[in-house]
């Protein structure tokens, strides 16, 4: 359907390309269709980069695409403390003016008040709402009280490779896991072990975990919430909740030490220890956008190995997911271990809700639904029965795997994926696979490629077959080479841009670029006898970007690089860098998109006086 890689490292071929086409309708439209109030609850990465302007088009927002009401961010994350949110399709600003404000409580009040107001409009009609929380996803973003909660407990204090132990023994003990499962090995290799740490390293590193741990709790008891308020309804018993915890893996972005700002991670500036621990007392705060250390990453995959972007394998891929459904659901607690995808979740819908997927919607013929329903799985008699689903391939940015009858093959990895400044300069055609009987082998443990090399020819074999057949071809191992490729753009072309007025949320993929680029600003200010301050331009915020403004009556430039090091002054031949916390030759590429009210206080703490220097927004 266009999404092989999200929408930012889109490419022009088919199934790459960040558009939805109309012969695949969303479960959104096809449950509208079918008298369902259908709503969609915070992460929208499903809108193509250069159609999330407020120029439109709308149809690849989550109201054009069958549902009813939306309120979250576009995007592949959000500052949870000011995100770049929308009502439907207007940009909204509710945390001004409320210090504590934060998403993760917003978005479960919206989605309460929502079920209260449709309830009492319509109580009978059914409804669906997909709700998606920026957490786990980077920035992590909990409340103070949830940091404290979570630090009090001193879950983390002995360090990771110990968590990993703890983490296989519960999973053995509460059954979700077979009882001859194999613990992969920790990679010594490219993580270090926690009694290799400084003292200071320890300190950081708890200090990450623990405010990722608080932002994942917080974010559950949320959810809670919501579901207190079904409850409280009456419409418990007859609601499905199909609950998948993750973040496809836990991510491994936050470089091999952390990081207080994700952006910069993203754009290969990893600040070291000693800059980070400038943070510490703000971790998760709005004057951070944290990210943990890999190897806390690679702990919460236990028992698998790897992390995000590695397709190939289940530390990459494999959720964890629970069902309730009370009144058809009678194995309360029973433990599933059939094999089943993310694209089994529309058909166990469709066949909760008795409704055929349509051949036919808006006169567009549809292509077929992809995926098997898990619905047989609900009944205890069919606890052990054998998975419905018996083919998967799986791919992303290279690496591949393909999964058949019991048995996968897997790409080596080829680039750890915290490398992400960078290529990958091998033919993701030529990868060398590893082989896997996962009717023996749970974890992906026991490489036996050299044992059933006929096995392995059949299934990368019928990889290919797959991956024609589903749009995964060509194979791109590029990351962040793709992320500044041109695409569509509304700016492309253009080598002036005239503004006048006030538009604010302007997203990167429709703003003027100055990547690599030479560029000045001009403006008309009429400067009252007063005095005036104010923005003029902006893109970014406080974790990156630039900002032409007036202050005290005087026009000022601000770049920001990653809230490391800022320069301002209003004078550019004179002006000189106003804050050193690292020294980095790498571009800037402004992807957060807080509002310019972030960019005026880190400009207001960098450029007085004018090109003084100063310390950048503490």
């Amino acid at each position: 359907m266009g999404f092989g890689v999200v929408a930012e490292q889109a490419t022009g071929y088919p199934g790459y390309n960040s558009i939805m086409t109309r012969d695949k309708a969303t479960i959104g439209k096809i449950l509208k269709d079918h008298g369902y109030w259908t709503s969609w609850f915070g992460k929208d990465h499903n809108t193509p980069d250069f159609q999330a302007s407020q120029a439109g088009p709308f149809d690849q927002w989550p109201t054009g695409m069958g549902f009813d009401y939306f309120y979250g961010f576009v995007g592949g994350d959000a500052n949870q403390w000011q995100p770049n949110l929308f009502r439907n399709t207007t940009a909204i600003y509710p945390y001004y003016g409320k210090p504590g404000w934060n998403l993760i409580t917003a978005m479960a009040d919206d989605a309460i008040e929502y079920l209260k107001r449709i309830t009492a409009i319509n109580p009978e009609q059914p409804f669906f709402i997909y709700y998606v929380p920026g957490a786990v996803h980077a920035p992590h973003h909990p409340t103070p009280e949830w940091i404290k909660k979570i630090s009090d407990m001193h879950l983390f204090d002995k360090g990771w490779n110990e968590l990993r132990e703890t983490i296989f023994a519960n999973q053995k003990r509460l059954g979700v896991i077979p009882q001859d499962a194999k613990l992969t090995p920790w990679p010594d290799d490219l993580l270090k072990r926690w009694d290799q740490l400084t003292a200071e390293e320890k300190k950081l590193f708890i200090r990450q975990v623990d405010v990722f741990a608080a932002y994942w709790a917080y974010t559950d008891h949320e959810i809670g919430r919501v579901i207190q308020q079904v409850e409280d309804m009456g419409k418990l018993d007859n609601t499905l909740i199909i609950y998948i915890a993750g973040d496809n893996g836990n991510s491994a972005e936050g470089t091999l030490v952390g990081t207080p700002n994700e952006v910069a991670s993203l754009n290969g500036v990893y600040p070291p220890i000693v800059d980070q621990l400038k943070f510490y007392d703000v971790w998760g705060s709005d004057q951070t956008y944290p990210h943990m250390a890999v190897a806390w990453t690679w702990a919460f995959d236990t028992p698998f190995s790897w992390t995000k972007q590695i397709a190939s394998h289940f530390g990459g891929t494999r959720q964890g997911m629970a069902i309730s459904w009370p009144k058809v659901i009678k194995d309360r607690g029973g433990v599933r271990n059939q094999f089943h995808h993310m694209i089994d979740i529309v058909p166990t819908i469709l066949e909760a809700t008795g409704i055929k997927a349509p051949d036919v919607v808006d006169g567009i013929p549809q292509k077929p639904i992809e995926g098997v329903s898990m619905m047989y799985t609900f009944d205890a008699k069919n606890a052990n029965a054998p998975s419905t689903h018996t083919t998967q391939y799986f791919e992303m940015m290279g690496d591949h795997a393909i999964y058949h009858d019991g048995w996968i093959a897997s790409t080596k990895v080829m680039r750890p994926p915290w490398e992400l400044a960078g290529t990958v300069s091998q033919d993701p055609a030529g990868f060398p696979y590893e082989l896997y009987d996962l009717t023996k082998d749970w974890t992906q443990y026991d490489n036996v490629a050299a044992k059933y090399p006929e096995k392995l020819k059949e299934l990368e074999n019928l990889f290919w077959v797959e991956a024609n057949k589903y749009q995964v071809l060509p194979l791109d191992s590029s990351v962040a080479t793709r992320l500044v490729q041109p695409r569509p753009n509304l700016a492309a072309g253009r080598t002036e841009f005239t503004w006048s007025g006030e538009i604010t949320g302007t997203p990167n993929g429709d703003a003027p670029s100055i990547l690599d680029s030479s560029f000045n600003f001009k403006a008309e200010v009429d400067i009252p006898q007063g005095g005036a301050e104010g923005m003029i331009v902006t893109q970014g915020g406080r974790f990156a970007g630039y900002g032409f403004y007036v202050l005290k009556g005087k026009p000022v430039f601000l770049y920001n690089f990653f809230d490391l090091s800022v320069f301002a002054g209003r004078d550019p031949t004179h002006c000189r860098r106003a804050s050193t916390r690292l020294s980095s030759t790498s571009n800037m590429t402004a992807s957060e998109r807080a509002r310019s009210r972030s960019t005026t206080r880190a400009a207001s703490a960098a450029a007085e006086p004018a090109c003084s220097r100063s310390t950048a927004r503490r």
